[in-house]
């Protein structure tokens, strides 16, 4: 037997292990109570599904012992916001919420496959009753950023940024990234997503003069890490 061919088994042989090795072991995040109790109480008000919300559950604890507050842009329903909240109630860490609470804001065709009024179906007062047990929250209902004057000299370690569409994605990164401790991490929603076109383009042309370079998921979310 040639030395190509025996490669070759090689790394087949190597590929259907590590294939069978991951049908039967257990994903880490399945073992992580405290984490798996908060997925228990957000599923029916996030769209974002488990794993993603694992890697903003990592990155949260990752950044806990930085100064600096947490934001989030693009509350929806309030599954992630209560996911911040619950992580960082024990830190003195207040978590800062921008939506409209009524849906998308006018979109661009030509960079956005959202439309206007597009997830409407939450509203202020139903976030609030939901997340009524987290003490360390403020909602700004309106259109960020003109929604952003009580924070404008606080400085954040963490910002969920999750708002499907250019504009929206290119305000945030212009207000919050010189607001971004140092260690401090943006993470972005639909980075990779096919639906969200303007998400990519708006992180990738802020980002193309900074020193830090934007990094994807296979999750297909992304995060800059602030140098």
């Amino acid at each position: 037997m040639n030395t190509r061919i025996k490669a070759l088994l090689k790394n087949g042989l190597s590929k259907f292990i590590y294939q069978i090795h991951g049908l039967y072991s257990t994903p880490l995040w399945d073992d992580d109570d405290h984490f798996n109790e908060l997925m228990r109480q957000i599923t029916e008000y996030t769209l974002i599904d488990k794993v993603r919300c694992f890697m903003i559950y990592q990155y949260a604890r990752q950044v806990a012992t930085l100064s600096g507050d947490v934001a989030e842009v693009g509350v929806y329903r309030g599954g992630t916001a209560r996911l911040l909240a619950k992580t960082f109630e024990e830190k003195n860490k207040t978590v800062h919420l921008f939506d409209t609470f009524s849906g998308m804001p006018s979109t661009n065709p030509s960079k956005d496959l959202h439309k206007e009024g597009d997830l409407n179906d939450t509203s202020l007062e139903r976030v609030e009753t939901y997340l009524y047990d987290c003490k360390n929250v403020c909602f700004y209902p309106g259109l960020f950023p003109t929604t952003s004057k009580p924070i404008e000299n606080i400085l954040f370690c963490l910002v969920h940024i999750d708002v499907d569409i250019y504009k929206s994605i290119a305000d945030s990164c212009k207000f919050f990234y010189p607001r971004l401790e140092i260690g401090g991490i943006m993470v972005f929603d639909d980075y990779g997503s096919f639906s969200c076109p303007g998400v990519k383009l708006a992180v990738d042309e802020f980002f193309s003069d900074k020193p830090e370079n934007p990094c994807y998921l296979p999750t297909g979310q992304c995060i800059v890490i602030r140098l």
